[in-house]
């Protein structure tokens, strides 16, 4: 099973650890879309190409495929 937030491995449920809050609840959007584009900077990327690369990826997890702030 994968995280429907972030696409990593998991055993059980629908999000990883990283993905909940302290209820288990989803992170906000706003959460998630700035630690996915940190993460993306990490190698040398540039915080555009990174953005651009965070939106196209958030709109492939099942989680934020629908999301307002990913309409093209």
């Amino acid at each position: 099973m994968t995280c429907e937030s972030c696409g990593m491995s998991i055993e059980a449920g629908p999000y990883c650890q990283h993905c909940v809050d302290a209820k288990g609840d989803l992170k906000q959007f706003e959460e998630t879309y700035t630690r996915f584009v940190q993460w993306a900077t990490k190698d040398g990327t540039e915080p555009t190409e990174a953005e651009a690369k965070t939106r196209v990826y958030m709109r492939s997890m099942p989680a934020w495929k629908n999301h307002p702030s990913l309409r093209e």
